[in-house]
């Protein structure tokens, strides 16, 4: 965590800023942990001197990916960073396929961010605390299993999770602070400083402070190689923590972004007969804690989540701060009569709808919890293996276009009003490039939601069948007419966000300039142009 974190809070690593007392998350103004060590941390030593300890040591790490902490000094005042709230809703607002109707992520949306942006300053500071939660966690269980407190076994399950935490969390940060990774030959093009040390001294900060930005190409081998370790290591098999099906699910998406398809389909295949997709499209969200289909995803309870201002079913679906936007909505790839388009907003049976409408603008029903807000932030599931794998099938070498078209019907035609009529067939196909164009179709209305979208934007840039240049015009800021929303012909404008192409320094997010002023390594690694 080589943040300005590392100098106008150098006593945070004192203590290992994680929950060890009860189930919630401790968040501390900056200005206050300089002074006060809040009442409920201890210090590192004792936070790994017994087994219960340990565990809630590790549960600590869990509860900051749900919530983060923000600029707050309230017990729920992050805004999910970074895995809760704050990762969907920023992967949906740099895409095209949502409207950001207010202004929490307008910035976001419209590309006007520059380096004090708080929403984005905060995925870069939360991230990194985070990894370094994670660092912590590795040396401290390291060292109880040595001295006996735990077994070697029981380490080595909390070694893993910690290590998968970190390797998502790094790979989660590339996306948007650098390149992706065919950007150029090799990958030898910047990426992000990928952290393995727990910094709670004096030394380790000086020691880490002259570690810069490691190249996109190093930063994904050492997300493998963590990725690895955790399927290695994990013996935990609950949704909301890290497993070993997590870490095979998560290294299909890391190949697809490296192009790596065999090892897409290699990975992918470890989990056949593990997982099977719900009857229904809203199978995932009526139940998001018990379900056939989600591999990993992040608890969200009444008492942890990250509150009114960015708990999904607040932001999404109380509030309405985000809609779905008319240009996926009109797209006639997406059937009329698709499951995936049924509306709640005449329905009086609980749970049914994945869409409602309010004013003629439609809105996501996939988080359904208004009240108490514990919908699970959803990090992945088995039907986005699945699509990794059609599109590496259709990409091979050698494509293999019918075992593409048999994962991309195995999601579709669970949506379709009737598949025996509306499935696609060997002749809607005979090219590689129409067959990953329906893929990647498929993908923006599978994950409409669920903060997928720049991921695939991001990789898409270069692309040799369907590439992006850079983030795609968007429709403006603000409630869109109900009129825009009305089916029969693909939206036609107008758009008043413009495209930014992939050439223009605002394709990245700039490193945040407090870890500029702090840390005179990456002072000089600035991403070009800001």
């Amino acid at each position: 965590m080589l943040t300005y974190n590392f100098y106008k809070m150098k006593n945070i690593f004192k203590f290992l800023i994680i929950s060890v007392i009860g189930t919630g998350m401790v968040s501390c103004s900056e200005e206050s942990i300089l002074d006060l060590s809040p009442v409920n941390n201890i210090s590192l030593d004792d936070a790994f001197s017994s087994p219960s300890l340990i565990e809630s040591s590790v549960n600590g790490m869990y509860n900051a990916a749900a919530i983060g902490q923000y600029n707050s000094t309230a017990p729920n005042g992050g805004r999910g960073y970074v895995w809760g709230a704050a990762f969907v809703q920023q992967g949906d607002c740099r895409g095209e396929d949502v409207v950001n109707t207010a202004t929490f992520y307008q910035l976001t949306y419209t590309a006007t961010y520059d380096a004090t942006t708080a929403n984005n300053v905060y995925y870069w500071i939360d991230g990194y605390r985070l990894i370094n939660r994670c660092n912590l966690v590795i040396e401290g269980v390291s060292k109880a299993v040595t001295a006996g407190i735990i077994t070697p076994a029981v380490g080595d399950n909390y070694i893993g999770q910690a290590k998968f935490l970190r390797a998502i969390t790094h790979f989660e940060l590339l996306s948007y602070f650098a390149r992706p990774y065919n950007f150029s030959a090799g990958a030898g093009h910047p990426g992000i400083p990928y952290r393995t040390v727990g910094v709670d001294t004096q030394g380790e900060i000086d020691s880490e402070i002259l570690v810069g930005r490691n190249t996109v190409a190093e930063c994904y081998q050492k997300v493998l190689t963590d990725l690895n370790d955790a399927e290695t290591q994990i013996t935990n098999t609950t949704l909301t923590k890290a497993s070993k099906n997590a870490a095979i699910a998560f290294k299909t998406r890391v190949y697809l972004h490296m192009r790596d398809w065999d090892n897409v389909i290699f990975e992918g295949n470890k989990l056949n007969g593990l997982y099977t997709l719900t009857a229904s499209p809203n199978g995932p969200f009526i139940d998001s804690y018990s379900n056939t289909e989600s591999i990993f995803s992040i608890l969200q309870a009444a008492t942890q989540n990250p509150g009114v201002n960015a708990a999904l079913a607040s932001q999404y679906n109380r509030r309405r701060l985000v809609c779905i936007s008319p240009i996926i909505w009109r797209d006639p790839s997406w059937l009329t009569d698709d499951k995936r388009r049924e509306d709640n907003s005449t329905s009086t049976n609980v749970g049914t709808g994945m869409v409602f409408t309010v004013s003629g603008r439609k809105y996501t029903l996939k988080y359904k919890d208004g009240v108490n807000y514990t919908d699970a932030s959803p990090i992945i599931r088995y039907a986005e293996v699945l699509l990794n794998m059609a599109e590496a099938y259709a990409r091979q070498t050698t494509p293999d276009l019918p075992n593409a078209l048999a994962k991309l019907n195995q999601v579709r035609n669970r949506s379709l009003a009737n598949p025996t009529t509306q499935a696609y067939t060997a002749a809607s196909f005979i090219t590689p490039s129409t067959m990953v164009g329906a893929i990647l179709k498929e993908r923006r209305i599978e994950f409409l939601m669920e903060g997928r979208r720049w991921s695939d934007i991001h990789r898409l840039q270069g692309d040799n069948l369907h590439p992006i240049d850079g983030i795609p015009q968007k429709v403006a800021n603000g409630n869109p007419a109900a009129s825009t929303f009305t089916l029969g012909t693909p939206y036609p404008g107008p758009y008043g966000v413009a495209a930014v192409p992939s050439s223009d320094f605002k394709f990245l997010w700039p490193i945040p300039q407090v870890e500029l002023n702090a840390n005179p390594t990456l002072a000089t690694q600035q991403n070009p142009g800001w």
